[in-house]
């Protein structure tokens, strides 16, 4: 047997201290691009490999190492002349933990507000829920995990490459050519109707119909009529036979939001369409073959309402041939930068055109200022992407004719206000002391519907862009007690109180976009969406 010398233990130490260092083969910490005076470079991410692999130490400064897009094939470093070619270092620690070691002379790094200096650590927690890093007050990047795994190259309409996203795109590629029933689950806004829309377009069935339906935007007493149609004179109004979604939607897909929402006696039919393949209209007794592919999509609790015995087991069973579930923005942080740019494009398209997004002088200021890349990183996003949309319309129109972002004192409040825990750092109470974060999953502590003032009902339904369920969660209060605070006050209107002439010329002036409708006249989607139908006027 061959004598080991002290070079060769010490050396099989140093392997067992990186083994033991070393993250789990599934995940590896990824630096992302939140923010940067390049605005093209956002969401172009750094997978620290070595620190994963090898346990070795990665360094980063202005010149290496190179970030690229997932896929993309171009590389390059930060660049930014304000961040220093001193390297600031990633380091491994033990049980999964992750050090950051900031030289004396190198680039100000601060974390929540507070500067590094020598060595910070981060615990698996805090890399779970994802850190953000900013650099010399100019560069923001998200520090997190990710399993490292290949993608496809398609997006699929989806913006972001975090593993929820990812697996959401498989699903879709795995599920789209079968011809069986389809269930998204998914909280309000976190982007169903667009997986629905892939799986139609991926399909077989992709030069058929689109028909989306929102089941809870229809009154109960039409429901059957609207889904399945109706004979003339079936009931008092129906002057004329109505075909119904179903028959619309013949020879593609019929996507059905809110299925929860189906009243008992649409459940038992919509079981026997699934079954049968036919509908009877309403008023009528004769079954009418269809050939429709059904996609539905909840945000509610489908097993606690079985157990309510408001929804009919066989039916979940039956939608749900196969499930996909879409997860809220608070877990896909790594996706809020590109996701923002997304839609800022799409603002900017329609204004003042999108040159400023295409900047490639590397001192320019960031357009999206470190500040709120960083508040918009620490959101918990009660309203999910749809959320994130429309604060993203309110800081482009709020920011025309200005070279950057501006950022107003009530949007930081609301930002604040509901911002997940800081990374190791626990929250003052009202006297100063200090308290637990709590979790990011945790829900508004319930509230009285009296404790809710009118202003403060405006302001989250602004926030959460007039959607009653969003507003409800993030008020801590009942969904029904929402209509009856807004019925009481004298700050909002309904739909209801809406005249034609305003819908109508308001539908012309935004191009039929439901989205902007809902912004300008401050109304329910769900209500303003029933009124747009009543008056024979679709949506965009």
């Amino acid at each position: 047997m061959q004598r080991k010398t002290s070079n060769d233990m010490s050396q099989t130490a140093e392997h067992s201290r990186s083994r033991e260092a070393s993250f789990s083969p599934r995940v590896v910490p990824v630096l992302t691009v939140i923010s940067h005076p390049q605005p093209q470079r956002i969401g172009e991410r750094l997978v620290l490999e070595e620190l994963a692999t090898s346990g070795r130490p990665v360094s980063l400064s202005r010149n290496a190492p190179e970030f690229s897009r997932l896929g993309g094939l171009v590389t390059q470093p930060l660049g930014d002349p304000f961040v220093s070619r001193t390297p600031v270092d990633f380091e491994p620690g033990t049980k999964g933990h992750l050090r950051l070691r900031v030289p004396e002379n190198g680039t100000r790094v601060t974390v929540a507000g507070e500067p590094v200096q020598g060595l910070r650590e981060f615990s698996p927690e805090e890399l779970l829920m994802g850190v953000p890093l900013v650099l010399a007050e100019r560069v923001v990047l998200l520090l997190h995990l990710t399993s490292h795994a290949e993608t496809s190259a398609q997006d699929l309409g989806l913006v972001g490459q975090c593993d929820g996203i990812r697996q959401v795109r498989e699903d879709i590629i795995r599920v789209a050519d079968l011809d069986v029933p389809v269930l998204i689950r998914g909280e309000t806004g976190t982007g169903k109707e667009l997986v629905a829309r892939a799986i139609h377009d991926r399909g077989p069935r992709r030069s058929g119909p689109f028909v989306s339906v929102n089941l809870g935007a229809l009154a109960k007493e039409l429901v059957a009529a609207e889904l399945f149609g109706a004979l003339r004179g079936a009931y008092t109004g129906a002057t004329k036979d109505r075909e119904g979604f179903f028959r619309a939607a013949q020879g593609g897909t019929l996507f059905l939001d809110e299925v929860g929402e189906a009243p008992t006696e649409v459940q038992v039919a919509l079981l026997r369409v699934l079954e049968t393949g036919e509908v009877y209209p309403v008023g009528g007794h004769t079954p009418v073959k269809v050939d429709v592919r059904l996609v539905s999509a909840t945000d509610a609790n489908l097993e606690a309402r079985i157990q309510e015995r408001l929804f009919r087991a066989p039916l979940l069973h039956r939608l749900a041939g196969f499930e996909i579930h879409m997860p809220p923005l608070r877990e896909r942080r790594e996706d809020i930068g590109p996701l923002f740019m997304h839609f800022a494009r799409q603002e900017l398209e329609s204004l003042e055109g999108t040159e400023r997004l295409a900047s490639t002088d590397p001192r320019a200021e960031p357009w999206l200022p470190a500040s709120l890349a960083v508040r918009l990183v620490r959101y918990s996003w009660p309203g999910n992407v749809r959320q994130l949309r429309n604060i993203v319309r309110q800081l482009v129109i709020g920011s025309r004719g200005l070279p950057h972002l501006r950022v107003d004192s009530r949007l930081e409040q609301t930002l604040d206000a509901d911002a997940l825990p800081v990374p190791g750092k626990a929250p003052a109470t009202a006297s100063g002391a200090p308290t637990p974060p709590a979790a990011p999953e945790a829900k508004p502590q319930r509230r009285k519907p009296s404790e809710v003032s009118e202003q403060e009902l405006l302001e989250a339904l602004r926030a959460c862009s007039w959607d009653l369920k969003a507003t409800a969660d993030w008020l801590g209060i009942p969904r029904p007690s929402v209509y009856v605070l807004i019925d009481r006050s004298s700050l909002l209107r309904t739909a209801r109180d809406l005249s034609p002439e305003e819908i109508t010329t308001c539908f012309h002036d935004c191009g039929g976009d439901l989205d902007k409708m809902v912004q300008r006249l401050e109304v329910s989607k769900r209500a303003l969406q029933r009124r747009l139908r009543e008056l024979g006027l679709g949506v965009s």
